[in-house]
C-alpha cells in the first residue's frame, strides 16, 4: 500500500460534554466514542479514532494505511481524560490497524490492537 504522508485535522468527535461525563464516572455510551468508527466530515470520509491510555505519554495508530509507520498519525490527548483521538481521512472500514503506545513509565513502548 501507498505511504500517506501525515495529515493533521482537528476535528474533533469527543465533545467537552463527553469529556466531563466520562470524568464524572457517568458516560454510559462512552462504548460509542472510543474506538475506530468511519465518519464523514463535510466533503471528507474517514476514520475516527480514540481510545483510553491514561498512563501513555504518546499514542499513534499505525497501518496498512500508512506501512506502519509510528511517526505518522499521532493521537491527541483530549485534556487530562486520558482519552486521545485522530480523524485520519480516506481510511475505511475493513482496513487493517493497531495502536502504538509509548508508556510515560520507562518509555516502554508496545502496539496493541483496538480493545
Amino acid at each position: 500500500m501507498n505511504y500517506q504522508k501525515p495529515v493533521k485535522y482537528d476535528t474533533p468527535r469527543l465533545t467537552d460534554d463527553d469529556i466531563y461525563l466520562f470524568n464524572e464516572g457517568n458516560h454510559f455510551r462512552l462504548y460509542e466514542e472510543l474506538g475506530a468508527y468511519p465518519v464523514q466530515k463535510s466533503d471528507l470520509k474517514g476514520t475516527h479514532f480514540a481510545v483510553w491510555a491514561p498512563d501513555a505519554l504518546s499514542v499513534s495508530v499505525i497501518g496498512d494505511f500508512n506501512d506502519w509507520n509510528k511517526a505518522s498519525h499521532p493521537l491527541r490527548p483530549k485534556e487530562s481524560s486520558g482519552i486521545w483521538e485522530i480523524f485520519i481521512p480516506e481510511v475505511g472500514k475493513g482496513t487493517n490497524y493497531k495502536y502504538h503506545i509509548v508508556s510515560r513509565f520507562h518509555n516502554y513502548s508496545v502496539e496493541k490492537a483496538d480493545p
